[in-house]
C-alpha cells in the first residue's frame, strides 16, 4: 500500500510540474546571447579573411551586415489524467495520468549586402585619423595601428604592392620610434574639441577676411611627446620631431588628413579605405608557388628596412590545418592564421575593430514579424 501511495504522489507532481510549467525564454536568454555572439563574431572572423584572399586572386571582396538576429520558441504541453475507486478496479490502479511536452526553436537570421552608397562610405572612403589615433590609447601598439592604416605619414610612404615600390625605410624607423615612446610611457595621443592655436599663416587669412579652416568645437586629435629625463628616450623623441619636421622643442603637434600638413606645427596622416587596408594585407598573403608560375596570382610583396614579417601572417595548404585561428577554403586551397601566432591575431582583430569603426552608414534590415502564442 505504502507503494501505491509514493507512486501516486509522483504521478500526481510530475501532472502538476508540467502543468505549471514557465517560459523557456528567460532561461535560454544568457546562453542563447553568448552563443550567438560567439557565432556572429566567427562569421565575420572567416568573411574577412575570405575577403583578403579573394583581393589576392583579383577576386571582387563581398561584405554582408547581419541586421538582426532573431531566436523564436514553440512549447506545446498535453496533461491527461483519470482516477478508479476500488472496488471498480484493481488496488494498484486508483490513479493515473500521462504529460508530454515539446519545445521548439526557429532562429531568423537577416543579411544585408552592403552595396552602394553604404559602400562607398564603410569600404571606399578613408577612415578619418580622429577615428584612428584614439585606439593606441587603449594600449593597441601605434606601430602596429599606423602600418595598417596610414599610407603616408608627412610624406613618409607605406605604399608597397604591384608597381608600387616598396615604400620609404624611414616610416618604418618612425613607427618603432612611437612604438618605443609609447611602451616607455613617453608619447600620447589627445583629443580635445578646442580650437588649435593660430598660426601666422592663420592670422593672415583672418585679417584678408577668410574665414578658418577649422572650426570652433570641431574635434581634434594631438600627438604629445611627454616629459622625460631618460636620455635614450630623449634622443628618440628628437628623431621624432625630426622625421615629422617638427620644432626641435615641440611638445606636441595636431594630427591632420592629408599627404602633407597645411601649417607648421602639424603631422599629416594619408589613411586608408578599408578596402586599401585589405588589398595591402592582400599582396602578403602566403601562396602557393605554383599559382604564382601559371599567373593566377602576384608574387608576395617583401618586407622593408626593419620589418621582418607581415602584419597578418596567412598561411596556405592543400590540407585543412588543425591549429588555426580562422580559416577559410578557397579555390580548393585552405588559408588561416595560426592560433599560436599572437602578432598576427592582433593585428587582425584590429582590422576588424577598424571595420566596425568605418561604418558610419547602416541600411535598416527587414521588418520581420515573429508570432505570440
Amino acid at each position: 500500500m505504502h507503494i501505491h501511495l509514493t507512486s501516486r504522489a509522483m504521478i500526481l507532481a510530475a501532472l502538476t510540474c508540467l502543468s505549471a510549467c514557465g517560459p523557456i525564454g528567460p532561461s535560454r536568454l544568457q546562453r542563447d546571447e553568448l552563443e550567438y555572439s560567439r557565432a556572429l563574431g566567427d562569421s565575420q572572423k572567416h568573411e574577412m579573411l575570405l575577403n583578403i584572399v579573394r583581393l589576392r586572386y583579383a577576386d571582387p571582396p563581398t561584405f554582408l551586415d547581419t541586421t538582426q538576429v532573431i531566436a523564436g520558441y514553440s512549447v506545446s504541453k498535453s496533461v491527461s489524467g483519470g482516477f478508479y475507486a476500488y472496488p471498480a478496479t484493481a488496488v494498484g490502479n486508483y490513479l493515473f495520468g500521462t504529460g508530454t511536452m515539446t519545445a521548439g526553436e526557429s532562429p531568423t537570421f537577416t543579411y544585408q549586402p552592403v552595396t552602394g552608397q553604404q559602400y562607398a562610405e564603410n569600404i571606399v572612403r578613408p577612415i578619418s585619423p580622429l577615428v584612428i589615433m584614439p585606439l593606441s590609447l587603449g594600449g593597441l601598439p601605434i606601430d602596429t595601428l599606423l602600418r595598417l592604416t596610414a599610407q603616408s605619414i608627412d610624406g613618409l610612404s607605406n605604399v608597397r604592392g604591384i608597381g608600387a615600390g616598396g615604400g620609404s625605410v624611414r616610416f618604418y624607423l618612425l613607427l618603432h620610434d612611437l612604438r618605443q615612446l609609447q611602451i616607455a610611457g613617453a608619447m600620447t595621443i589627445r583629443i580635445t574639441t578646442d580650437a588649435p592655436p593660430p598660426s601666422s599663416s592663420d592670422d593672415s587669412t583672418k585679417k584678408n577676411g577668410s574665414k578658418s579652416d577649422i572650426p570652433n568645437g570641431q574635434e581634434h586629435s594631438y600627438l604629445v611627446l611627454s616629459s622625460t629625463s631618460d636620455s635614450n628616450l630623449l634622443a628618440i623623441q628628437a628623431e621624432v620631431r625630426r622625421l615629422l619636421h617638427l620644432d626641435p622643442h615641440a611638445e606636441e603637434a595636431e594630427i591632420v588628413y592629408g599627404p602633407y600638413p597645411k601649417h607648421p606645427g602639424q603631422i599629416a596622416i594619408l589613411t586608408r579605405s578599408m578596402l586599401a587596408m585589405l588589398t595591402q594585407l592582400a599582396y602578403e598573403v602566403e601562396v602557393p608557388e605554383e599559382d604564382i608560375k601559371v599567373g593566377r596570382t602576384p608574387p608576395t610583396i617583401g618586407q622593408v628596412g626593419i620589418e621582418n614579417r607581415p602584419e597578418v601572417v596567412i598561411h596556405s595548404s592543400h590540407k585543412a590545418p588543425e591549429r588555426r585561428y580562422a580559416a577559410v577554403e578557397y579555390n580548393n586551397m585552405w588559408f588561416w592564421i595560426d592560433e599560436k601566432d599572437f602578432q598576427s591575431k592582433l593585428a587582425f582583430t584590429m582590422v576588424q575593430v577598424l571595420s566596425a569603426l568605418a561604418a558610419t552608414n547602416h541600411t535598416g534590415g527587414a521588418v520581420v514579424t515573429i508570432p505570440a502564442g
